[in-house]
């Protein structure tokens, strides 16, 4: 279903973005529209596949997860039972966050988050024991300076 975005719309989404946590009452009036009106978007924003869940970010280093990699992977694979094998292995590791093909000299671009570097290197042995890579080039992040930002609307 393809919906078209007015202006109410975007504003549902950023403040959304901001804080999914807002009652139906509070998103309405932070939006200037009636309840119902705001019920009425958010429906329409779910079935067309706008909005497709809620989720809590979590402070990392509260719980310990404090090392961000991004991984750079290149492989000379390219057959769908690769592809097909390499998924399923990188969506079995809950520790990779964001998994992405991409353009240029490398052909996959994971972000890991991890403890420290011991828990790190598991995650990388449990990665490469199942997977034929030919090249991996680890970036271990020093500080995130933006992160999770919102989408610009």
């Amino acid at each position: 279903m393809s919906l078209k975005l007015d202006h109410l719309d975007r504003a549902l989404l950023r403040t959304l973005q901001q804080d999914a946590s807002l009652s139906q009452r509070d998103l309405a009036e932070k939006v200037g529209m009636s309840q119902n009106a705001c019920w009425r978007r958010l429906q329409a924003l779910k079935a067309a596949g706008i909005l497709r869940g809620q989720t809590v970010v979590l402070d990392r280093a509260s719980i310990e997860m404090d090392l961000t990699v991004i991984v750079l992977v290149k492989t000379r694979h390219h057959a769908k039972e690769w592809l097909d094998n390499f998924k399923k292995v990188v969506l079995s590791i809950p520790n990779i966050v964001d998994f992405y093909r991409i353009a240029g000299d490398y052909d996959y671009m994971l972000k890991i988050v991890a403890k420290d570097m011991n828990a790190f290197d598991t995650i990388y042995r449990r990665m490469i024991e199942h997977i034929d890579l030919d090249t991996v080039t680890s970036y271990m992040a020093m500080e995130a300076i933006a992160d999770n930002r919102p989408l610009p609307l």
